[in-house]
Order: structure tokens, then C-alpha cells, then sequence
């Protein structure tokens, strides 16, 4: 017994534990007029050597950039607050190795992480990115001069749970070419400044979406396709979402594409706070709920929406193969047009929807194949005339679900497809309107 005993007793001097590490014990100060971030910096660093968790206690701390470890547990307990630095010496330039669109060029975040493993970010705090401080000073400035509040890249085993996040300088959250990612419970309010998108999954595979309250001033969830790798099982499910722009989207970038998309039970709504910011004006409609498209030759394939109510969007559905053709770098041009097929859009309930109608386009020679709409109710505006179908397919423009103004069907105008299908489609104006419910044109069964 004795000798048992003495056994166990080097067995445990010998283990090493995961501790918590309180950044108030690395000189982190409980004041917004000091900055803490090398206070946070060490205790982050210093978890990372034996893993373990990085407590940020209830109080008020200021930090620029911090760089997240592998096996680091970074907790926000409640009534903690990070707010991000409003000068810009006080992020720092991080370039990645993977190649991206978006990764060319150095970067800013106020959380940052590449190349990692096994990192979550967790509690009942908030992070606050004060990004209506930094200025929209060109057209494609975001994450150069206006800092992203949260991004991964090219990482495995990711947990964002239950925080709230807040006023980024441009998207809120990408995560670029990451594996087994897990975004739950969170809550997002992203309205203070151009480019809000409340999150931004970019060429992710193994990744699921639940329970997420997102209010953002652009896109609201938003899957992209930057490089060549594809957004792949990818599930999404009782988020509401509110958007000024678009509520659920696959797109704009599109080079990789997307395959096995689930998005289930969600509310896409207007925000309580109808200012625009990006839009320049008060009282406008979020541009669609479902945004599907393919404009920079990649694929889209076997994706289900089902289960979604729709509040006040003027364009509700909207479906594109256009031909962009934008390359994700120098020197890889994009030669071919992607494809679309298998599209399933089922149990959806759209109020309050403008006059504009839902298109499903693909281009001559090129059509969008087997889309299936099933148990679809929209209520719209309605009060148009007879409108002649759009003649210009704009096949290298961004797509937009009000790009070619009114259309032609109070429901749904189709043009250029193969097989689509729909099934117990009622489309109801508040207004008299002399559209046909469906115009159809180049489709075939």
C-alpha cells in the first residue's frame, strides 16, 4: 500500500495541469484611458505554453491587437468588457501564408489568429471594436485602414460561444479556410461603420451555426469562397438575423464555391434601428433574405434553405450564375463559368416584401439546373404596371437582387434554367398589381 501510494504520489509532481491565467496578474488595468494589450499579450502567450484558459474579469480593459495561441481558452467572464484601441499604431500588420484574396496585404484585427489549433473564445462578456472610429478612406479599405474585430485563418478546432460583439471596423468575424469551427450562442451588433457583415465564413469545411442574434448594417451570415477551397457541410440553424443588405448569402466571392449548405429555422428581420450607415439613409428594406450565387467560376451544389421567416426584404429570393470572373490573385485569371445545381428552398414565409419580385438567372449557354421551391408564401407590395423583362443580362456585373430594378413577375422571373421546380407557391400584393406571378424565359423542364 505504502509503495502505491508513493507511486501516486510522483505520478501527480510529475503532472502538469491547464491553470487559468487572470490578465489583471499580467498588469491588464481595469481602466479604457490605459492600454493593457501586452498585459493580455503575456497571458495569452503564457497559457500557451501548458494550455488552459486566459480569464478576462468583469471590468473595462483597452487593448490593440492580440495574437491567439494553440490550446488557449481565451474566457470573458460577465460584466468583462475588451474594447479595441481607437488609434491605429495600435494594431499590428499580420500577413498569412495562405493565399486569398483578402490575404495579399497586410491586415489589422483586434483578434487574431493564423495557423492555430484547438482555440475557443467563450463567457458572457463583450468585445467592443469602436470601429465607428476609423474613417472609410478608399473603396476596398476594410482590413487595411478599418480593422477586422475577429478573424482565424487556415485553423482546426474552433469554439466562439455565447459572447456579444460589437461596432467593428468592417466585418465582424472571418474565418478563412478553417476546419471544425463552432459558432454558438453569440450575440453580434455590428452597425457603425461601411462593410458590417455580421459573420463571414470563407472557404470553411465542418463548421455549424446555431442560436446565433445577429443585427448588422451589411450582409447579416455570409459564406464566401476567397481561394479555391470550397465552404463545404457547413450547417446553420435557429440564427435571427437582421440586415440592411442581405440576410443569408453565398456569395459575392466565388472562386472555390460551395457544397452541402444546410440552413434551417432562422428569422431574417429588419433592425429595431432603421439608420443606415453603409445605405446612406433611413427606412430601407434589406436588399434579400436568401442570396445564392455563383459569379467567379466556381461551384454551387446541394444546398437546402428550409424553415425560414422573412420580415420586410425587398427582393426576397435570389438565385445567380453571372460571369464576374474575378481571379483571387495576380495571375490566375478565371476562365471558365461556374455552375449551379441542386437548390432546395422549402417552408418559407416572407411579410412585408417590396415590389421588386425574386429572380433565378443563370446566363446563355450556362443555365442554372435543378432548383426545387416548395410551401413558399410571400406577401409583397405589389402596385406595378406590365414590365418588359430585363434585356441586358449584365453577365460581368455584381450581383444584386435589385440589379435590374422592378421585375417582371410579382414572384418569380426565371430565365436561363434547367429543371426548376415549384410546388404550393403563393405570392400575394398589398397592393393591385398587373404582373404575371411567374415570367419565364430560356428554361427547360
Amino acid at each position: 500500500m505504502r509503495k502505491t501510494i508513493a507511486l501516486l504520489a510522483l505520478m501527480c509532481s510529475t503532472c502538469t495541469y491547464a491553470s487559468d491565467y487572470n490578465i489583471l496578474e499580467f498588469g491588464a488595468k481595469n481602466d479604457t484611458t490605459q492600454i493593457s494589450t501586452e498585459a493580455i499579450q503575456n497571458a495569452i502567450d503564457k497559457c500557451a505554453e501548458h494550455g488552459g484558459r486566459v480569464i478576462v474579469p468583469a471590468g473595462n480593459y483597452k487593448t490593440g491587437t492580440l495574437i491567439l495561441r494553440s490550446n488557449v481558452h481565451l474566457y470573458l467572464e460577465m460584466g468583462a468588457t475588451l474594447y479595441g484601441s481607437t488609434e491605429l499604431k495600435d494594431y499590428k500588420k499580420m500577413k498569412s501564408d495562405y493565399v486569398s484574396l483578402r490575404t495579399q496585404t497586410t491586415t489589422i484585427q483586434l483578434i487574431y489568429a493564423d495557423n492555430v489549433q484547438n482555440v475557443s473564445i467563450d463567457g458572457y462578456g463583450t468585445i467592443d471594436g469602436r470601429g465607428s472610429a476609423f474613417k472609410k478612406l478608399s473603396w476596398n479599405d476594410e482590413g487595411i485602414t478599418r480593422p477586422h474585430l475577429l478573424r482565424f485563418i487556415n485553423s482546426k478546432d474552433i469554439v466562439v460561444k455565447d459572447i456579444t460583439m460589437k461596432n467593428s471596423g468592417c466585418w465582424m468575424q472571418h474565418y478563412l479556410a478553417c476546419d471544425r469551427v463552432q459558432i454558438q450562442g453569440i450575440k453580434v451588433f455590428n452597425r457603425n461603420n461601411y462593410n458590417n457583415d455580421a459573420l463571414d465564413l470563407d472557404g470553411c469545411h465542418g463548421v455549424t451555426v446555431s442560436n446565433m442574434i445577429a443585427d448588422s448594417d451589411d450582409d447579416g451570415i455570409t459564406l464566401k469562397s476567397t481561394s479555391p477551397r470550397l465552404c463545404e457541410n457547413i450547417t446553420i440553424q435557429n440564427c435571427v438575423v437582421s440586415s440592411h443588405c442581405n440576410g443569408l448569402k453565398l456569395g459575392t466571392e466565388t472562386n472555390g464555391g460551395f457544397k452541402n449548405i444546410n440552413i434551417s429555422n432562422c428569422i431574417v428581420k429588419p433592425s429595431e434601428d432603421q439608420t443606415s450607415q453603409f445605405f446612406g439613409h433611413e427606412g430601407k428594406r434589406g436588399t434579400s433574405a436568401i442570396s445564392l450565387e455563383i459569379v467567379d467560376g466556381g461551384i454551387m451544389e446541394n444546398i437546402h434553405v428550409s424553415d425560414i421567416l422573412v420580415e420586410g426584404t425587398e427582393s426576397p429570393i435570389f438565385i445567380r450564375l453571372g460571369n464576374r470572373a474575378r481571379g483571387y490573385a495576380e495571375g490566375i485569371p478565371v476562365e471558365k463559368v461556374g455552375k449551379i445545381n441542386g437548390i432546395h428552398l422549402s417552408n418559407i414565409t416572407v411579410n412585408n416584401a417590396g415590389s421588386t419580385g425574386c429572380s433565378i438567372t443563370g446566363l446563355q449557354g450556362h443555365p442554372v439546373e435543378n432548383i426545387f421551391l416548395n410551401n413558399i408564401t410571400i406577401t409583397q407590395k405589389g402596385g406595378c404596371k406590365k414590365i418588359a423583362p430585363p434585356t441586358d443580362e449584365k453577365e460581368k456585373e455584381y450581383p444584386e437582387a435589385t440589379m435590374w430594378g422592378t421585375l417582371p413577375a410579382t414572384g418569380f422571373f426565371v430565365n436561363h434554367a434547367r429543371h426548376v421546380v415549384f410546388n404550393n407557391i403563393e405570392v400575394n400584393t398589398i397592393e393591385k398589381d398587373e404582373r404575371p406571378v411567374y415570367v419565364k424565359l430560356d428554361t427547360l423542364p
